[in-house]
């Protein structure tokens, strides 16, 4: 009878994860943890995504679109692998975390709002690799 139910609960946990599809959430000790068709991932508020460019390239990106939303209050830390910039963007505070992964691996995460509006943080990504894709369109 455990044999029955013990197989009966991994094929229904694995008929869940085949129908989670692309978007996946889990809540972990009151963290939520979730993927979004393998690019972004999004954890306590935080929209993460790794772009395949160099730390410099990314922060001047960022940086460009910061600037392009017309955001106010602009407040950027640099350090050595490492970046952050906050600003306030309609009234919201836009948090973005910059990150030293690889040698041409970068990690940002994207705070907007006090819990995370999660579609403000996908919009500043594409905005993101869309400069990110214009400065290479330009070099020689």
């Amino acid at each position: 009878m455990k044999l029955f139910w013990r197989w009966g609960l991994a094929s229904i946990l694995f008929c869940l994860f085949l129908f989670s599809g692309c978007d996946t959430a889990l809540i972990t000790n009151g963290n939520i943890v979730g993927i979004q068709s393998g690019k972004f991932v999004y954890e306590n508020g935080y929209l993460q995504a790794n772009y395949p460019y160099p730390l410099d390239k990314v922060w001047q990106a960022c940086e460009r679109t910061i600037q392009d939303l017309n955001a106010s209050g602009i407040d950027k830390r640099r350090k050595i692998s490492s970046g952050k910039i906050t600003a306030k963007l309609y009234e919201d505070k836009i948090i973005i975390d910059v990150e030293y992964v690889g040698r041409d691996s970068t990690s940002v995460s994207i705070l907007a709002g006090i819990g995370g509006n999660q579609l403000a943080a996908r919009l500043i990504h594409e905005k993101i690799i869309k400069s990110l894709t214009d400065s290479t369109e330009r070099l020689p």
